[in-house]
C-alpha cells in the first residue's frame, strides 16, 4: 500500500509538471513516465532485492492479505471444533478443550477445511512473499507465517508437523518478536505427543529465563499444569494454574483455570479451597458460558457438609436452581443433585422420584443416565428387591463404555443377580401355580371371575383412550393447526405450486395414522427412556397374565372356565411344580445367605422350604445352614435348636460329624464333596471312566443342591464321551446347559455347545497325505487274561531303541470292551506300519508279534471320539 502511495504521488507530481511543459513534448514525458512506473512496480515485487520498498511491500501483502485470511480461517476452525466438543464435567478438564481423536489422517488429507485452508495461506505467505537472501529472511511477517502453519497442524492433530513448524521458527528467527509465543506452542505440541518431561523442563526454563508477557505467562504455566497432571503431580499443576488465571485476560479461561483448580482441591479433600475457586466462577456469571456457572454451583453443592451444615438453606439453594428459567438445559443434573440430597437424608421415595426426573430431563450425558441407573439399581439392591436391581445395571451398562472397569464392575454385579431372578421367578411362578391347585372348585371360579373382569376394565380402558387419540386425530385441526401445517406446506413449497408434500409430518392423515397404529401396539407411552421396557410389559404380573391368556380366542379371553382348565391337575405335573419351587427356594436361601449376607432372607427362603415338606436330600443341608444362619445372628437359642436336631436325627451325616467335632474343616473331611471330587477327577486322568461315571451319579444325588453337583455333572459328562463317544458327550452337555443355566458349569457347556460341538461332530476321514504324525495301534480285549503293562514294558525297549524319531507310548481307553496300546510320533503312513514290522521280525531276539494298524493322528482322534474304529478298517 505505501508503495502504491508513493508512485501515485510521484505520477500526480510529475502530471503537474507535465501540464506545464509544451504540448508537444507530453507524449513524449507520459511514455517515460508510464515506463518509470512499470520499472518501479516490477522492481518492488521483487523477493531477490533487500530493498525498503521491496521489504515493506511484501511485508503489507503478507499480513494484510494472506496471513489476515489464514488467521480468520484458523478462528473459524477452533470455532468449529469447540461447538464439536462435548465438556465432561463428571471429570478433570484439561487445560485446553480440545478432543483429540485416534483417527489416522494421511499425508495430504486434513479433519478440517478451515484449518487446511489457514495452512495452504501460512504457506502461500512463505512461497510467494518470502525474502530469503544470503540465508536471512528480509520479510519480517515470515514468522508469522510459520506461527500459523504450526497452529493450523495443532489443531488439525497432526502434531509432527506442528512440532516442524515452531521449530524451525526457534531455528530460523531466533530474534524474532513471536518467539516466546513459538516456544509456548513447541511445548503445547510436545505434551500432545506425551513428552511431558521435556515440555517441563523447557517451560520450567522459559518462565524462570524469559520475560513473557501477560498472556505468554498464563499460556505457559496452563500447559506446563496440564503436563504436571499428565505425570500425576497434581500439586505442582494446582499452584502453575494459579499463576496462570491471575495473568489471563479471557473470562473463559479464568472460569475453566478455576474449575479445575477447584476440582484437584476436591481430589485432596480441601473442600473450603475448592469451594472459594467455584465461587469466582460463580461470580463472572452471564460472562462465561453457562456449563461453567452451573457445574460451579453444582460442585458447591457436592461439597456440602450433611453432618453441620444447614440442610434447609442447602434445600432452599437447590429449589432456586431448579426454579430458574435460565437453567432448564441443565435440570438433568440439578434433578440429580437433588435426589442426592433426599438419599442421603433418607427419604428414599422423594429420592427415586428425582433421579426419575432426571433421566427423563438427560440432554444425552451418558455418564448422568449410569450414575442415576446405578444408584436405583443399588437402592433396588438394598430392598432386596433383586430382579429390579438387574433391570437397571442392565440400563447402566448401555451408558457405559464396553469393557471399561465401571462396565466390568457394574457387569459383575449383574452376574451376581442373575442366579437370584432366576430361582426367584420359578419360586414365585410356581407358588402361584400351587396355590391355585390346593383351592376349591368355587374358590378359583371366584379368583378367575375377579381375573375376568379386571381384564374386561383393561380393555375398556384402552377402548376409551384409542377413541379419544382417534378424535383427536381424525382430522378435527384447530384454525391454528391449520395455519400452521399450511406454514409448513409453503416452506417446503416456496414456488407456492399447489402440490401435495411428500414430507410425512406434513400430511395430517398420516400423522393421524401413525399415532393409532403406535397406541394399538404400544399402548398409551409416557416419553421417557426405555419406553418400550417402561410400562406394563415390564412387570412380572403383566408377564404372568400374558402368559395366561396366551393362545385365547374372543370368547374365551373372558371365560373363566378357560382359565380353570389350565390349572394343571396330573400328580405327576404338580409333585414337578413342587420339585422345582422346593429346589428355587433351597438355592436362594445358600444364595442370599453366602453372596449377599442378606441372613434374614435366607433363614426365610430354609423355613419355607422346610415347611414345604422337601425331598429327604434337602433337609439336611437346610437345617445345617440355618444353624450357622442363627449363629452369624448371635441367637444361640435357635441355633442350639438346629444343632441338637441334626445330631439326633442325622447322627450318621457328615454334618453331624462336624457339629460334634467343629474343629475339623468341611475342605479336609474326607467325605466332603470337595475331597470326593478330587478322587473322581484322579479317576478320570486313570482313564477309569466308568468308575468315574458311576461315582459321579451317587455324589450328584448326595449332594444335590450343593454347589459342587454341577462339577460332578460336568466331569461325568467328560467321562461319557471319552467311554461312550461324541454324542454321550452332547446330549450330558445339552442336560447340564438346561439344568444348571446360571452355574459357571452350565454357563461352560453353553459355551461348549456352540463352540467346541460344532467342530467335534465331523466323521469324515482325513487324507493321510495331509497329516504329519502318525500313530501305530495295538488292540486288546478288556475281559482277557492278557497283560497290557507287560506288553507295554515290552514295547518300550524297542522304541527306546529308535534314534531317528522322537517316539512315545500310551495306553488309551477305547470303549469298556477295548484298550488300545498306541505309539506316537511317526512321521508316514508307511513309516508308521514299517515300524511294527521291523519290531516284529522274528530274528530279533524279543520280536514282537501282534496285529495291529497304522493311522493319522487326526483320524485316530475321530475313532476315539466317535467310537467308529471298524468304519475306519473297513475304509483301508
Amino acid at each position: 500500500m505505501l508503495i502504491f502511495t508513493i508512485q501515485h504521488n510521484i505520477c500526480c507530481g510529475l502530471q503537474l509538471s507535465i501540464n506545464q511543459i509544451e504540448p508537444t513534448l507530453k507524449s513524449s514525458l507520459k511514455l517515460i513516465l508510464s515506463v518509470l512506473g512499470v520499472v518501479l512496480l516490477f522492481t518492488s515485487c521483487s523477493r531477490k532485492k533487500d530493498t525498503f520498498l521491496n521489504r515493506n511491500f511484501h511485508a503489507l501483502g503478507t499480513k494484510y492479505n494472506v496471513l489476515y485470511n489464514g488467521n480468520l480461517a484458523l478462528e473459524q476452525g477452533k470455532a468449529s471444533i469447540n461447538d464439536a466438543f462435548t465438556e465432561n464435567f463428571w471429570e478433570l478438564l484439561p487445560v485446553e478443550r480440545m478432543q483429540v481423536t485416534d483417527e489416522i489422517i494421511l499425508p495430504g488429507q486434513s479433519k478440517n477445511q478451515d484449518f487446511e485452508r489457514a495452512e495452504e495461506k501460512a504457506i502461500k505467505a512463505v512461497q510467494v512473499h518470502g525474502m530469503n537472501i544470503q540465508g536471512k529472511e528480509r520479510n519480517p511477517q515470515i514468522d508469522e507465517a510459520y506461527l500459523l502453519l504450526g497452529k493450523a497442524r495443532y489443531y488439525d492433530q497432526r502434531f509432527i508437523p506442528a512440532l516442524e513448524a515452531f521449530n524451525y521458527i526457534l531455528f530460523k528467527y531466533p530474534a524474532s518478536d513471536k518467539i516466546n509465543t513459538a516456544k509456548v506452542w513447541r511445548e503445547k505440541t510436545n505434551i500432545r505427543l506425551e513428552n511431558n518431561e521435556l515440555a517441563i523442563k523447557n517451560l520450567k526454563r522459559l518462565i524462570e529465563q524469559e520475560e513473557l508477557n501477560q498472556q505468554d505467562l498464563a499460556d505457559a504455566t496452563s500447559i506446563l499444569a496440564q503436563a504436571y497432571v499428565n505425570i500425576k503431580a497434581k500439586d505442582s499443576a494446582l499452584a502453575q494454574l494459579k499463576i496462570a488465571e491471575a495473568n489471563t485476560k479471557n473470562k473463559n479461561e479464568i472460569a475453566r483455570y478455576n474449575y479445575i483448580q477447584g476440582q484437584l482441591y476436591n481430589e485432596f479433600g480441601h473442600r473450603d479451597s475448592a469451594n472459594i475457586a467455584f465461587d469466582k466462577i460463580i461470580e463472572l456469571h452471564r460472562k462465561i458460558p453457562r456449563a461453567y456457572y452451573i457445574n460451579a454451583h453444582l460442585e458447591k453443592i457436592r461439597n456440602f457438609d450433611y453432618a453441620q451444615g444447614d440442610k434447609v438453606t442447602q434445600l432452599e439453594y437447590l429449589t432456586d436452581l431448579e426454579e430458574d428459567r435460565e437453567n432448564r438445559p441443565f435440570l438433568d443434573k440439578i434433578y440429580r443433585e437433588i435426589a442426592e440430597f433426599h438419599l442421603t437424608n433418607e427419604k428414599d421415595s422423594l429420592a427415586e422420584v428425582y433421579y426419575n426426573k432426571s433421566l427423563r430431563k438427560n440432554q444425552g450425558d451418558k455418564y448422568l443416565n449410569a450414575l442415576n441407573y446405578t444408584t436405583l439399581g443399588d437402592m433396588s439392591f438394598d430392598n432386596a428387591k433383586y430382579k429390579n436391581a438387574g433391570a437397571y445395571y442392565d440400563s447402566t451398562m448401555t451408558n457405559l463404555k464396553l469393557n471399561s472397569r465401571p462396565y466390568r464392575l457394574i457387569k459383575k454385579k449383574r452376574d451376581n443377580l442373575e442366579d437370584v431372578i432366576y430361582y426367584e421367578d420359578i419360586a414365585q411362578r410356581n407358588d402361584s401355580i400351587l396355590n391355585l391347585v390346593s383351592l376349591s372348585e368355587e374358590d378359583r371360579l371366584a379368583v378367575f371371575s375377579d381375573f375376568v373382569k379386571d381384564l374386561k376394565r383393561k380393555a375398556t380402558e384402552a377402548r376409551e383412550k384409542e377413541e379419544a387419540a382417534k378424535r383427536q386425530n381424525s382430522g378435527l385441526v384447530t384454525s391454528d393447526k391449520v395455519k400452521s401445517s399450511t406454514q409448513l406446506t409453503a416452506r417446503a413449497n416456496p414456488k407456492g405450486k399447489t402440490q401435495k408434500s411428500d414430507f410425512y409430518f406434513y400430511n395430517q392423515t398420516t400423522v393421524s395414522f401413525g399415532k393409532n397404529e403406535f397406541v394399538k401396539i404400544w399402548g398409551d407411552r409416557k416419553l421417557q427412556e426405555n419406553w418400550r421396557l417402561s410400562d406394563k410389559r415390564t412387570s412380572s404380573e403383566s408377564d404372568s397374565t400374558e402368559e395366561l391368556t396366551a393362545g385365547a380366542s374372543e370368547d374365551e379371553l373372558y371365560d373363566p372356565q378357560f382359565y380353570m382348565a389350565k390349572i394343571p391337575s396330573d400328580q405327576k405335573v404338580i409333585d414337578s411344580l413342587i420339585k422345582d419351587r422346593n429346589f428355587a427356594y433351597y438355592q436362594l436361601g445358600i444364595i442370599y445367605k453366602e453372596k449377599f449376607k442378606e441372613y434374614d432372607l435366607s433363614k426365610d427362603k430354609f423355613k419355607k422350604l422346610l415347611d414345604n415338606n422337601p425331598e429327604e436330600r434337602l433337609v439336611l443341608p437346610s437345617k445345617y445352614n440355618l444353624y450357622k444362619i442363627y449363629t452369624l445372628l448371635n441367637d444361640n437359642t435357635q441355633a442350639e435348636i438346629y444343632k441338637s436336631d441334626i445330631i439326633t436325627n442325622h447322627a450318621d451325616s457328615r454334618y453331624a460329624e462336624i457339629l460334634r467335632n467343629p474343629a475339623s474343616a468341611l475342605a479336609s473331611d474326607e467325605n466332603s464333596p470337595e475331597s470326593l471330587y478330587e478322587k473322581s477327577f484322579e479317576n478320570f486322568e486313570n482313564q477309569e471312566y466308568a468308575k468315574v461315571i458311576e461315582d459321579c451319579e451317587k455324589h450328584i444325588y448326595q449332594f444335590e443342591g450343593d454347589p459342587m453337583v454341577p462339577k460332578f455333572e460336568i466331569l461325568k459328562a467328560s467321562a461319557k464321551g471319552r467311554l461312550y463317544g461324541f454324542e454321550q458327550y452332547k446330549n450330558a452337555l445339552n442336560y447340564i446347559a438346561l439344568t444348571y443355566p446360571n452355574s459357571p458349569e452350565g454357563k461352560r457347556a453353553e459355551q461348549l455347545i456352540q463352540t467346541a460341538v460344532p467342530a467335534l461332530s465331523r466323521k469324515d476321514w482325513y487324507k493321510d497325505d495331509d497329516a504329519t504324525n502318525f500313530n501305530v495301534i495295538y488292540q486288546f480285549q478288556n475281559n482277557s487274561e492278557e497283560d497290557i503293562d507287560a506288553f507295554m514294558e515290552r514295547l518300550n525297549k524297542k522304541v527306546e531303541k529308535n534314534t531317528y524319531f522322537d517316539l512315545s507310548t500310551s495306553k488309551d481307553v477305547y470303549n469298556e470292551d477295548i484298550t488300545f496300546v498306541v505309539v506316537h510320533g511317526l512321521k508316514s503312513i508307511g513309516g508308521a506300519a514299517g515300524f511294527a514290522e521291523i519290531i516284529s521280525d522274528k530274528e530279533d531276539k524279543d520280536p514282537i508279534v501282534r496285529s495291529f494298524f497304522a493311522i493319522s493322528s487326526p483320524n485316530y482322534a475321530i475313532i476315539q471320539r466317535h467310537k467308529n474304529l471298524e468304519a475306519y478298517l473297513e475304509s483301508q
